[in-house]
């Protein structure tokens, strides 16, 4: 076994390396920038807030954007800033081309671009084709009229089963508990016609066989696409088209996320055509006024499909460029699965040309650290995973906070606004947890985020909080910061878009090394028992302290070498 050579890590870790403005510009000349990219994902109601109202913004995210900088990202990926009445975190879209007041103005949205090109980072928005708000004007007008009009045919109306119609039209369920139809009055008040919507009753699901649909979400994109956009992040983009004559999904549905892509709402056919034409769209519309270069946008897929052959097919050469990797998230910190799930991973992203685009956290998990097991032990893995995230030959996404180590935030019930709480009879708490406001400087909440009141922001911030600040970590070499920072530079030093994955150690999963490229290896140690370290290695960064001359359980190592590997 080569693994690696501690040379004076037993006392600590190696400490910030700061990233200068315009990192990103690190790629040259390669058009391909998305390959190797790492995007940080901004959910900016929880970022910063400009004007102390309680609630992050687009002028916050702007003056914040430096520290992404030092950070060394590629790119950031803006969460919905539409106009919205919030029934699922803006993900209910009453308008997709304006701007949310409480958010800003386009104006706003303009300089946020702008800072963040002159910074070298480029910028991904949100797309959500797969429904709009129930307050969005189509579907206002589609409840006004009748069964059958012209304004309905945007969504999916059905009459429904049973006497009077009065059963669903199937038994779909919805991603939030409950039935996924929802049944409208008709003119003269009685029960009418139902609705589907995959999420919550406030998201109605679009018709994407219906051609003025496939036209507005083109509008939408060349929309972004002249304001400056480097790529859009498609939404729930396995849920667009449903199976013809919608059939019964059957027991099950949303238990076991390995059949998803069984469910006549999920992954059907139609899906790739039109992905091969949004993509055209995108390569093919010109560069915006001013542009200093042409450069070659991005379409990113959440698509929840853990079948991985399946899941490529999203990034078949003319469609998305990545794809979110959930069976990497959901994997639990246990080195045989994690082994198994990055192999497969590789495997079947290798075989349509793409590169992996791992993902640890988004807006809609549990935190890393609390993931992990909590406390002191989530954090170690949290840090381990971490390096052997960013080692990882593909792209890497990091959502907001977790370069700051933060733990799944606990909030009163009262606080809850995630329809999971609701529409699970207050069984599920949903994903609040991890939308809390970011911690910026301070002892006390709201640690710089706002100037409100800690009580009147918009998610209250755990009291415990001062030591995670990012302007504590800044002074602390050992901090979580201190880590993605190093990360990211040595990241950059050893670029591996194009590396062949081949995974090495034993069959019982205690610890695995890889070949990132360029010289750099990550050894991972899951087991109990310590890992030896090789003579000739030279140590980079490990995600804890070594003890001696071997790497403990639950540490990350990157190293390289001096002279060859025997």
């Amino acid at each position: 076994m080569s693994t690696l050579k501690s040379p004076a890590v037993g006392a600590g870790f190696p400490g910030p390396a700061l990233a200068g403005p315009g990192v990103g510009a690190a790629h040259g000349p390669d058009t391909a920038w998305w390959r190797d990219a790492v995007c940080y994902e901004i959910y900016p109601r929880s970022f910063a807030d400009s004007d102390g109202d309680g609630v992050g913004d687009l002028a916050g995210a702007t003056a914040r954007l430096d520290h992404l900088g030092r950070l060394g990202v590629d790119a950031v990926w803006i969460t919905p800033f539409y106009p919205s009445p919030l029934a699922d975190g803006g993900y209910d879209i009453a308008d997709h081309t304006d701007i949310a007041p409480d958010l800003g103005t386009r104006a706003d949205f303009d300089a946020l671009v702008a800072r963040a090109h002159a910074l070298g980072i480029k910028v991904l928005v949100d797309l959500v084709p797969n429904h709009t708000s129930h307050e969005h004007p189509w579907f206002r007008a589609a409840v006004a009229t009748a069964p059958g009009s012209r304004a309905r045919q945007r969504y999916i109306f059905r009459p429904g089963r049973g006497a009077d119609g009065t059963l669903p039209p199937n038994d779909w369920q919805s991603a939030f508990g409950g039935p996924a139809w929802t049944r409208v009055p008709d003119h003269d008040g009685n029960p009418g016609e139902w609705y589907l919507h995959l999420h919550a009753p406030e998201q109605p699901d679009l018709n994407w066989r219906d051609p003025e649909v496939v036209a507005d979400f083109e509008r939408i994109l060349t929309h972004w696409l002249d304001r400056g956009v480097d790529g859009f992040r498609v939404d729930v983009a396995h849920t667009l088209f449903k199976a013809d004559g919608l059939p019964d999904a059957g027991p099950g549905q949303h238990k076991d996320i390995f059949r998803n892509h069984l469910m006549p709402y999920y992954d059907q056919e139609e899906l790739h055509p039109l992905f091969r034409r949004w993509r055209a769209l995108l390569d093919n519309h010109p560069a915006p006024a001013g542009a200093v270069a042409p450069r070659e946008r991005v379409m990113v897929a959440e698509a929840g499909i853990f079948d991985p052959e399946r899941l490529a097919r999203y990034v078949s050469p003319g469609e998305m460029q990545q794809t979110f990797n959930f069976a990497f998230l959901e994997c639990p910190w246990d080195g045989a699965t994690m082994r198994d799930v990055v192999e497969q991973s590789a495997a079947s992203m290798q075989a349509v040309g793409a590169p992996v685009t791992w993902v640890l956290s988004s807006h809609d998990a549990v935190r890393p650290v609390t993931r992990y097991g909590g406390s002191t032990v989530g954090e170690r893995r949290a840090r381990a995973a971490a390096l052997l995230m960013l080692a990882l030959p593909g792209a890497a996404y990091v959502y907001q906070g977790e370069e700051l180590g933060l733990p799944q935030a606990e909030l009163p019930d009262d606080r809850l606004r995630d329809p999971l709480w609701e529409r699970s009879g207050h069984q599920e708490r949903g994903r609040d947890g991890c939308r809390v406001p970011l911690p910026w400087q301070g002892d006390a909440a709201a640690y710089g985020f706002s100037t409100a009141a800690a009580e009147d922001c918009w998610f209250p911030q755990p009291a415990d909080w001062a030591g995670l600040c990012a302007l504590a970590q800044e002074a602390d070499g050992d901090s979580m910061l201190a880590l993605y920072r190093s990360a990211l530079r040595l990241r950059r030093a050893h670029r591996a878009s194009d590396v062949v994955l081949k995974l090495d150690g034993p069959d019982s999963g205690a610890w695995f090394g890889f070949e990132r490229g360029a010289g750099l290896r990550c050894v991972v140690n899951f087991g109990e028992r310590p890992l030896p370290l090789d003579d000739g290695a030279e140590v980079l960064l490990a995600s804890a302290p070594l003890e001696g001359r071997t790497i403990p359980q639950d540490t990350a190592v990157w190293m390289t070498f001096k002279e060859s590997k025997k």
